[in-house]
C-alpha cells in the first residue's frame, strides 16, 4: 500500500536540471487513497492481484490502499468496520468462496461497496451472477484484464469520467 510518490526529473524532483512552479494541485501523496480490500485463502492469489493493480490501476484513478484478508470472518469484520471503494473476492477460496461471501456481502451491508469476484473459469460466470457481483475476471488472472474491471469498477464508485 504504497502512497509515495518518488521523484523524478519529468516532475521537477531532485534530479530535475530546471526549477518548476509549484503544483497548482495538491500532490499525489497527500489524495486520499482508494481503499481496496483483497481476500483469498492463497496468499499467491492476493500477491498477483497487488502486483496487477499496483499503486494505480489506472492513471485517472488516485493512488490505491490495500487491505488483504485471508479468512471470510477477516472480510466481514473489515467491510463492517470501514468503508472500501472495492472488495475483489476469490471465488475459489476454500473453505468459504467469494461467491457465496459477495451474495452474503450484497444482502447484509447498506450501499455495499463493488464487488469484483475471480472466477475458476468462464463457464462459473453464472454462478458470479448469482452472487451479485458486480465484475469477474477469471483464472488464470491477466493483468490487463484484471486491473481494467478494477478501475472501471473504481471510477463508478468515485464517479470520474471513464
Amino acid at each position: 500500500m504504497a502512497t509515495e510518490n518518488p521523484l523524478n526529473v519529468a516532475d521537477g524532483g531532485p534530479d530535475s536540471s530546471e526549477a518548476s512552479p509549484p503544483p497548482s494541485h495538491a500532490p499525489e501523496d497527500e489524495l486520499k487513497p482508494l481503499k481496496v480490500l483483497v481476500y483469498s485463502d492463497d496468499r499467491g492469489v492476493r500477491q498477483q492481484v497487488l502486483s496487477s493493480l499496483g499503486r494505480r490501476p489506472d492513471q485517472d484513478l488516485p493512488p490505491v490502499a490495500y487491505v488483504e484478508c485471508a479468512t471470510e470472518p477477516m472480510v466481514i469484520t473489515q467491510v463492517d468496520a470501514q468503508r472500501f471503494d472495492l472488495v475483489i473476492l476469490d471465488g475459489e477460496a476454500t473453505p468459504a468462496g467469494g461467491m457465496g461471501i459477495a451474495r452474503q456481502l450484497k444482502d447484509e451491508i447498506y450501499q455495499c461497496p463493488p464487488i469484483l469476484v475471480l472466477i475458476g473459469r468462464p463457464q462459473d460466470g453464472w454462478l458470479a451472477t448469482w452472487s451479485r457481483a458486480d465484475a469477474v475476471v477469471s483464472h488464470p488472472l491477466d493483468p490487463r484484464t484484471l486491473a481494467r474491471a478494477a478501475a472501471d469498477l473504481l471510477k463508478r464508485r468515485i464517479a470520474l469520467p471513464s
